[in-house]
């Protein structure tokens, strides 16, 4: 079997600015909501999607916020968008999907504990990681594990991870951490760029094997050393962003790989539709539990 993880956060995201908006009787706006649904329902209309879950960042905050004051908050997301976190959660899991809601940690990190719990179970065949996340690759394992980008029907495995960002999965936290992640609000070192961080890290992995004499780099002298000066400066830094890039495998999860068996959507979806003003997304549901 194969297992989809779907990141329901990006999914939202990209719902909200692709989908049409659309108010609910009420007023309230959920068209992100119902976007999200509908590219759900897309999703197990693939054959081989059987094994499905979906995690959210229910709040945007989590503990890494304590470890950097200036990771990425909800500050500047808009309030339509943030309100409708609650009632996606409410919609996935009335679909009949397994939902896994993050406070304290990211959603991130649930389905990083997910791969690392069902990696090795003989009946699952692969994993997809379904999220263009870049944070999300540092999980791609050969062909077995694997990172979905379904916008645009990109599937990354090993040699993808390599092509797009020169080095491998395990050292893509130190990757980001060294040249940085704008969209979770760290800065990265001065000076390392991609093109030089992908050098150094395929011939060191890791930020504490890079060697303090610039001669071993195999750079040009004068860019290794000013890149050395840098990090030595920042090296408490380096670190710090490579733990904030690094996701976390010990998220209490509860479900095993057979409670991810999707077995239809619940009633509740048509009354949720109803209230929410769409009475065709129900029609399109192939199976519903009794």
């Amino acid at each position: 079997m194969k297992i989809h993880l779907v990141d329901g956060t990006y999914e939202l995201f990209r719902s909200h600015f692709g989908a049409p908006p659309k108010k609910a009787p009420d007023g309230r706006e959920v068209g992100a909501t119902l976007g999200l649904l509908r590219s759900l329902l897309l999703l197990l209309s693939n054959s081989d999607v059987t094994h499905v879950a979906c995690a959210f960042d229910h709040v945007i905050e989590s503990f890494r916020n304590d470890l950097y004051p200036g990771y990425k908050t909800g500050a500047g997301v808009a309030p339509d968008l943030l309100a409708q976190f609650p009632l996606a959660e409410e919609a996935v899991a009335a679909l009949g999907l397994v939902v896994w809601p993050m406070v304290e940690f990211e959603a991130d990190d649930a389905l990083a504990t997910a791969v690392a719990r069902f990696k090795n179970e003989k009946l699952v065949e692969q994993i997809v990681v379904c999220s263009p996340d870049k944070d999300l690759a540092q999980l791609v394992f050969g062909s077995r594990i694997v990172c979905w980008d379904r916008r645009r029907d990109i599937i990354l495995d090993e040699n993808g991870v390599v092509e797009k960002f020169g080095v491998s999965p395990e050292s893509i936290p130190d990757y980001l951490a060294l040249v940085g992640d704008s969209a979770d609000g760290y800065p990265g070192i001065k000076g390392w760029g991609a093109a030089s961080t992908s050098a150094v890290l395929t011939r060191f992995k890791h930020i504490e094997s890079i060697p303090s004499d610039p001669h071993q780099l195999g750079l040009g002298l004068g860019r290794a050393t000013t890149l050395m000066e840098n990090l030595q400066k920042n090296y408490k830094d380096a670190l710090l962003f490579r733990e904030l890039s690094t996701l976390r495998k010990d998220v209490p999860l509860k479900e095993s790989s057979d409670d991810l068996r999707w077995q239809g959507a619940h009633p509740r979806l048509r009354e949720l539709c109803h209230e929410l003003g769409d009475e065709r997304t129900p029609e399109r549901v192939p199976k519903w539990k009794r």
